[in-house]
């Protein structure tokens, strides 16, 4: 026999082994949706104007994130539960990727057919080279790498 078929199935954690993770996320997740919310309303997108809002929101979420992950992975540890709540919670209700579908949906059907698509593959380009210039330029300034 192996040390597997000893064993056993694994079991899977409780649910209270999990809940302070979960209720991380959850209360990140609404700060972040709240500021993307506030983002919205004090600038709005005009009728027919093009969504910028959304787009700034996400490359700066994008942005944020590549400066958490090096600071929380490559310079000092962070307490496990700060992950959950930033990274997860808190930026991912601000960065806001379900809006740029719906925004890239709204300016197809308005019959804006280039601001559209041009949105469609700005947004993530944008997001990632956000995330790239971000954590290279934290590790320069924290940890003195060079790219």
């Amino acid at each position: 026999m192996t040390a597997t078929e000893t064993e056993g199935p694994r079991a899977r954690p409780a649910f209270r082994d999990r809940a302070p993770v979960v209720t991380a996320v959850a209360l990140g997740g609404g700060a972040g949706a709240a500021a993307r919310y506030a983002a919205s309303l004090w600038w709005p997108t005009p009728a027919h104007g093009f969504p910028w809002t959304t787009l700034w929101v996400n490359v700066t979420g994008c942005a944020v994130i590549g400066v958490f992950m090096v600071i929380i992975t490559e310079v000092r540890a962070a307490h496990p539960l700060l992950r959950p709540f930033f990274g997860t919670g808190v930026l991912g209700g601000f960065t806001t990727f379900s809006t740029y579908a719906v925004d890239v949906r709204n300016l197809l059907e308005a019959g804006r057919t280039g601001a559209g698509l041009v949105h469609l593959a700005v947004t993530p380009l944008a997001a990632l080279a956000a995330v790239w210039a971000a954590a290279s330029a934290t590790r320069r300034l924290l940890i003195g790498r060079q790219p």
